[in-house]
C-alpha cells in the first residue's frame, strides 16, 4: 500500500513537472531564422566602452559584420520605448536613478560611457538595422510592474516591431512576459530567461524565487520555444525543457570561453568582446 502511494506521488510530482517546465512544441520552422548564428550582445561593443553598448554605432558594426543582435528594451517614464540595459542610468550615464523615471527627452540626452553617443529610442534602432540580421529583443522587467504595465510595455515593443522587415524573436526574465507574448502575439518566437540559483540569490531574491525561476517552473505560462541560459552547468529543468525540444541559447560567451564547445552545444551563442564567424551551422 505504502508503495503503491509513493509511486503514485512519484508519478504526479513527475506530471507536475512536465506541465510546469515544458516548452512550446510544433514550433520548428519559426526557429530556422535564428538558429546557427552568433548573437552581438548588445551590440558590437567594445569592451572600454569607447563604442558603448545598446549604442546605434554598436548596433551599426554588428549588422555590417552580419552578427544577429541581442538588445533590451524598456519605458521611460512617458512611456517611450529605449534601448538600455540596467535598470538605472548610474552605470551607462553618471546619472542616478531609476530609467523608468526619466522623460525620454532626458534619457535620450544623456551621454553613453563619457561618449558622445546616446541611449537610442528603440524605433531608430530598428531604422539603423533595417532588417539586415536577425533581432533578439529582450523586455527588460522587475517583480513589482503590474499586469497592466507589462501588458503596455509588450503591446508597445509588439506595435513597433511591426514593421521590421526582418525576423526579431522576444525574450525575458519575467515569465509573466513570455506570456503575454504568447497571447497577443502567438506567431512570434519566445524565449525565457534563467539564471543560476546563486546568481537569483546574489541579487536578493529568496531562496523560493530563485528556485522557481532557475528552475524554469513558470514556463507553463508562456511556453518558451527557447531557453536563453546562463554559463552555470544545466540543472535538471534545464536539460528536461531541451529534452522536450526547447532550443537552446547560450548567454553571454566570452574569448576566453571554448567557442567550439558552445556553438556544437546551443542553437544560438549571444556574445561579446570578440569575433566568432557570424554563422557556424548551414
Amino acid at each position: 500500500m505504502i508503495a503503491a502511494v509513493l509511486l503514485a506521488c512519484a508519478a504526479l510530482a513527475c506530471a507536475l513537472a512536465l506541465f510546469l517546465i515544458c516548452p512550446a512544441f510544433g514550433r520548428r520552422a519559426l526557429r530556422a531564422p535564428f538558429a546557427g548564428r552568433n548573437y552581438a550582445h548588445r551590440g558590437l561593443f567594445a569592451r572600454d566602452q569607447s563604442t558603448p553598448e545598446n549604442s546605434l554605432p554598436a548596433f551599426e558594426a554588428a549588422a555590417k559584420a552580419g552578427y544577429g543582435i541581442e538588445l533590451d528594451v524598456q519605458f521611460t517614464s512617458d512611456r517611450q520605448l529605449v534601448v538600455f540595459h540596467d535598470d538605472t542610468l548610474d552605470r551607462m550615464t553618471g546619472v542616478h536613478g531609476w530609467v523608468r523615471d526619466f522623460a525620454w527627452q532626458q534619457v535620450g540626452a544623456l551621454p553613453l560611457a563619457g561618449t558622445g553617443y546616446h541611449p537610442p529610442r528603440f524605433a531608430d534602432v530598428l531604422d539603423t538595422v533595417a532588417g539586415r540580421v536577425p533581432l533578439i529583443v529582450e523586455i527588460k522587467s522587475r517583480r513589482e510592474y503590474t499586469g497592466a504595465y507589462l501588458d503596455a510595455l509588450c503591446r508597445a515593443v509588439l506595435d513597433a516591431l511591426a514593421g521590421y522587415n526582418g525576423p526579431y524573436c522576444i525574450e525575458s526574465f519575467d515569465p509573466r512576459v513570455v506570456r503575454r507574448i504568447r497571447k497577443f502575439a502567438p506567431g512570434v518566437l519566445r524565449g525565457q530567461l534563467a539564471d543560476c540559483t546563486q546568481s537569483y540569490r546574489d541579487e536578493g531574491a529568496n531562496p523560493l524565487h530563485a528556485f522557481v525561476m532557475s528552475h524554469l517552473l513558470g514556463n507553463f505560462l508562456g511556453r518558451p520555444d527557447f531557453i536563453a541560459w546562463c554559463p552555470a552547468p544545466r540543472n535538471g529543468a534545464v536539460k528536461l525543457a531541451k529534452a522536450l525540444g526547447a532550443m537552446m541559447v547560450y548567454w553571454t560567451a566570452l574569448p576566453t570561453d571554448d567557442t567550439a564547445t558552445l556553438e556544437a552545444d546551443h542553437d544560438a551563442v549571444i556574445f561579446q568582446w570578440y569575433a566568432p564567424a557570424a554563422k557556424y551551422r548551414p
